[in-house]
Protein backbone atom coordinates (compact mmCIF):
# COMPACT_ATOMS: atom_id res chain seq x y z
CA UNK A 1 0.00 0.00 0.00
CA UNK A 2 1.09 3.81 -0.10
CA UNK A 3 1.58 3.71 3.82
CA UNK A 4 4.15 0.97 3.60
CA UNK A 5 5.40 2.23 0.42
CA UNK A 6 6.25 5.12 2.16
CA UNK A 7 7.56 3.74 5.10
CA UNK A 8 4.37 5.45 7.35
CA UNK A 9 2.55 3.58 10.32
CA UNK A 10 -0.70 4.92 11.21
CA UNK A 11 -4.09 3.26 12.63
CA UNK A 12 -7.27 3.87 11.16
CA UNK A 13 -8.38 6.26 13.52
CA UNK A 14 -5.73 8.25 13.50
CA UNK A 15 -5.67 8.23 9.98
CA UNK A 16 -9.19 9.75 10.05
CA UNK A 17 -8.36 12.27 12.69
CA UNK A 18 -5.83 13.96 10.27
CA UNK A 19 -8.63 13.89 7.28
CA UNK A 20 -10.88 15.64 9.79
CA UNK A 21 -8.77 18.16 10.72
CA UNK A 22 -7.92 18.84 7.44
CA UNK A 23 -11.99 19.28 6.28
CA UNK A 24 -11.31 16.31 3.62
CA UNK A 25 -13.85 14.02 5.05
CA UNK A 26 -16.88 13.47 3.17
CA UNK A 27 -19.93 13.90 5.00
CA UNK A 28 -22.34 11.42 5.22
CA UNK A 29 -25.74 13.29 2.93
CA UNK A 30 -28.41 12.91 5.36
CA UNK A 31 -32.56 13.12 4.36
CA UNK A 32 -33.71 15.96 6.71
CA UNK A 33 -37.53 17.49 6.35
CA UNK A 34 -37.90 21.06 6.43
CA UNK A 35 -40.58 21.57 9.33
CA UNK A 36 -40.49 25.49 9.30
CA UNK A 37 -41.79 27.97 6.82
CA UNK A 38 -41.51 31.45 7.82
CA UNK A 39 -41.91 32.61 4.93
CA UNK A 40 -45.57 34.20 5.20
CA UNK A 41 -47.45 37.22 5.70
CA UNK A 42 -48.36 36.64 9.56
CA UNK A 43 -46.73 38.89 12.14
CA UNK A 44 -43.52 37.89 13.82
CA UNK A 45 -43.47 38.23 17.31
CA UNK A 46 -39.66 39.54 18.84
CA UNK A 47 -37.91 36.78 20.84
CA UNK A 48 -38.20 38.12 24.85
CA UNK A 49 -36.50 34.99 26.51
CA UNK A 50 -33.32 37.00 26.02
CA UNK A 51 -31.88 37.17 29.64
CA UNK A 52 -35.20 35.67 31.29
CA UNK A 53 -34.80 33.47 34.56
CA UNK A 54 -37.03 30.50 34.69
CA UNK A 55 -37.43 29.34 38.20
CA UNK A 56 -40.54 27.97 38.28
CA UNK A 57 -42.48 25.88 36.23
CA UNK A 58 -45.40 27.40 33.66
CA UNK A 59 -42.73 30.22 33.47
CA UNK A 60 -41.86 29.80 30.22
CA UNK A 61 -43.07 27.05 27.28
CA UNK A 62 -40.98 26.47 24.48
CA UNK A 63 -42.78 24.79 21.22
CA UNK A 64 -41.21 22.45 18.54
CA UNK A 65 -41.80 20.60 15.47
CA UNK A 66 -39.94 17.12 14.32
CA UNK A 67 -41.00 14.63 12.28
CA UNK A 68 -40.89 10.38 12.25
CA UNK A 69 -40.67 8.46 9.20
CA UNK A 70 -43.18 6.65 8.41
CA UNK A 71 -42.82 4.13 4.92
CA UNK A 72 -41.84 7.17 1.97
CA UNK A 73 -43.75 10.04 4.20
CA UNK A 74 -43.88 11.18 7.50
CA UNK A 75 -45.60 12.00 10.56
CA UNK A 76 -45.15 15.14 12.76
CA UNK A 77 -44.63 15.71 16.19
CA UNK A 78 -46.08 18.54 17.23
CA UNK A 79 -44.31 19.47 21.48
CA UNK A 80 -45.32 22.14 24.05
CA UNK A 81 -42.33 21.72 26.88
CA UNK A 82 -41.99 23.46 30.14
CA UNK A 83 -38.51 25.06 29.79
CA UNK A 84 -38.13 24.69 33.75
CA UNK A 85 -38.70 21.18 34.27
CA UNK A 86 -38.03 19.87 30.69
CA UNK A 87 -42.08 18.40 30.92
CA UNK A 88 -44.26 17.82 27.99
CA UNK A 89 -46.89 19.55 28.59
CA UNK A 90 -48.96 19.06 24.74
CA UNK A 91 -48.42 17.21 21.94
CA UNK A 92 -49.92 15.95 18.60
CA UNK A 93 -48.99 13.50 15.70
CA UNK A 94 -49.99 15.07 12.25
CA UNK A 95 -49.80 13.61 8.90
CA UNK A 96 -49.38 17.52 7.96
CA UNK A 97 -47.83 19.94 9.14
CA UNK A 98 -51.11 21.98 9.22
CA UNK A 99 -51.47 24.31 12.41
CA UNK A 100 -53.93 21.62 13.11
CA UNK A 101 -51.35 19.95 14.67
CA UNK A 102 -49.65 22.35 16.63
CA UNK A 103 -52.98 23.77 18.01
CA UNK A 104 -54.07 20.48 19.35
CA UNK A 105 -50.27 20.52 21.19
CA UNK A 106 -51.00 23.66 22.85
CA UNK A 107 -54.77 22.84 23.73
CA UNK A 108 -53.76 19.73 25.54
CA UNK A 109 -50.82 22.02 27.17
CA UNK A 110 -53.56 24.72 28.30
CA UNK A 111 -55.41 21.87 30.12
CA UNK A 112 -52.61 21.55 32.56
CA UNK A 113 -52.67 25.13 33.59
CA UNK A 114 -53.77 26.21 36.67
CA UNK A 115 -56.71 28.15 36.96
CA UNK A 116 -55.09 31.33 38.25
CA UNK A 117 -51.45 31.03 36.09
CA UNK A 118 -49.83 34.49 35.67
CA UNK A 119 -46.91 35.56 33.81
CA UNK A 120 -46.57 32.61 31.08
CA UNK A 121 -44.24 32.59 28.13
CA UNK A 122 -44.87 31.12 24.86
CA UNK A 123 -41.76 30.82 22.45
CA UNK A 124 -41.23 29.22 19.18
CA UNK A 125 -39.70 29.70 15.88
CA UNK A 126 -41.16 31.74 13.38
CA UNK A 127 -42.84 29.30 11.37
CA UNK A 128 -46.60 30.01 10.42
CA UNK A 129 -47.88 27.15 12.55
CA UNK A 130 -47.17 29.35 15.52
CA UNK A 131 -47.90 32.77 13.59
CA UNK A 132 -51.07 32.27 12.41
CA UNK A 133 -54.60 33.91 13.33
CA UNK A 134 -55.95 30.47 15.32
CA UNK A 135 -52.78 29.61 17.27
CA UNK A 136 -52.23 33.50 18.73
CA UNK A 137 -55.79 33.89 19.23
CA UNK A 138 -55.77 31.00 21.85
CA UNK A 139 -52.49 32.24 23.37
CA UNK A 140 -54.12 35.92 23.88
CA UNK A 141 -57.45 34.21 25.16
CA UNK A 142 -55.32 32.87 27.65
CA UNK A 143 -53.23 35.48 28.77
CA UNK A 144 -49.82 33.82 27.56
CA UNK A 145 -47.34 35.99 26.07
CA UNK A 146 -45.34 35.20 23.09
CA UNK A 147 -42.08 35.10 22.06
CA UNK A 148 -40.29 33.88 18.88
CA UNK A 149 -36.68 33.40 17.55
CA UNK A 150 -35.03 36.28 15.65
CA UNK A 151 -33.43 35.84 12.19
CA UNK A 152 -33.88 32.03 11.59
CA UNK A 153 -31.34 31.89 14.36
CA UNK A 154 -32.01 27.72 15.56
CA UNK A 155 -30.06 28.66 18.78
CA UNK A 156 -32.72 30.58 20.36
CA UNK A 157 -34.82 27.27 20.35
CA UNK A 158 -32.47 25.26 21.17
CA UNK A 159 -33.99 23.79 23.98
CA UNK A 160 -37.43 22.55 22.15
CA UNK A 161 -35.22 21.29 19.58
CA UNK A 162 -32.89 19.22 22.07
CA UNK A 163 -36.00 17.96 23.56
CA UNK A 164 -37.98 16.84 20.84
CA UNK A 165 -34.44 15.18 19.13
CA UNK A 166 -34.32 12.95 22.46
CA UNK A 167 -38.20 11.87 21.90
CA UNK A 168 -37.49 10.79 18.62
CA UNK A 169 -33.85 8.95 19.02
CA UNK A 170 -34.03 7.62 22.03
CA UNK A 171 -38.18 6.39 21.74
CA UNK A 172 -39.79 6.85 18.63
CA UNK A 173 -36.62 5.73 15.82
CA UNK A 174 -36.69 2.29 17.39
CA UNK A 175 -39.88 1.38 15.71
CA UNK A 176 -41.00 0.70 12.41
CA UNK A 177 -45.06 1.98 12.12
CA UNK A 178 -47.74 0.03 10.46
CA UNK A 179 -50.51 3.09 10.41
CA UNK A 180 -50.94 6.25 12.16
CA UNK A 181 -52.91 4.40 15.25
CA UNK A 182 -49.91 2.35 16.05
CA UNK A 183 -47.58 5.86 15.92
CA UNK A 184 -49.89 7.77 18.15
CA UNK A 185 -50.75 4.91 20.67
CA UNK A 186 -46.34 4.34 20.65
CA UNK A 187 -45.80 8.55 20.88
CA UNK A 188 -48.07 8.27 23.90
CA UNK A 189 -46.28 5.65 25.62
CA UNK A 190 -43.37 7.38 24.77
CA UNK A 191 -43.84 10.97 26.29
CA UNK A 192 -45.11 9.33 29.48
CA UNK A 193 -42.05 7.37 29.57
CA UNK A 194 -40.11 10.25 29.27
CA UNK A 195 -41.91 12.19 31.84
CA UNK A 196 -42.05 9.89 34.87
CA UNK A 197 -39.33 8.03 34.07
CA UNK A 198 -36.23 9.43 32.96
CA UNK A 199 -34.29 11.35 35.10
CA UNK A 200 -32.20 14.53 34.02
CA UNK A 201 -28.85 15.19 35.32
CA UNK A 202 -29.79 19.23 34.57
CA UNK A 203 -32.48 18.85 37.13
CA UNK A 204 -30.99 17.43 40.02
CA UNK A 205 -31.32 13.78 38.81
CA UNK A 206 -35.08 14.58 38.95
CA UNK A 207 -37.77 13.44 36.00
CA UNK A 208 -39.83 15.81 34.84
CA UNK A 209 -42.98 15.45 36.21
CA UNK A 210 -41.01 15.55 39.69
CA UNK A 211 -39.24 18.82 38.40
CA UNK A 212 -43.09 20.33 37.57
CA UNK A 213 -43.80 20.07 41.09
CA UNK A 214 -40.52 22.03 42.46
CA UNK A 215 -39.87 25.79 42.29
CA UNK A 216 -36.26 27.62 42.36
CA UNK A 217 -32.88 26.70 41.04
CA UNK A 218 -32.12 23.15 40.41
CA UNK A 219 -28.93 21.50 40.48
CA UNK A 220 -27.29 20.77 37.71
CA UNK A 221 -24.70 17.60 38.22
Amino acid sequence: SFFKKEGIKIGRDKFFDVLRERNLLIKNKKHKKTTTNSNHNFRKYPNKTHGLVVEKANQLWVSDITYISFGRSFYYLNLVMDAYSRKIVGWHLSDSLKAEGTIAALKMAITTLPHHHSGLMHHSDRGSQYCCKAYVKLLNKHKIIISMTENGDPYENILAERINRTIKEEFLDQFVFCNYQEAQKVTAKSVRSYNRLRPHSSLDFLTPQQAHLKTGPLKKR
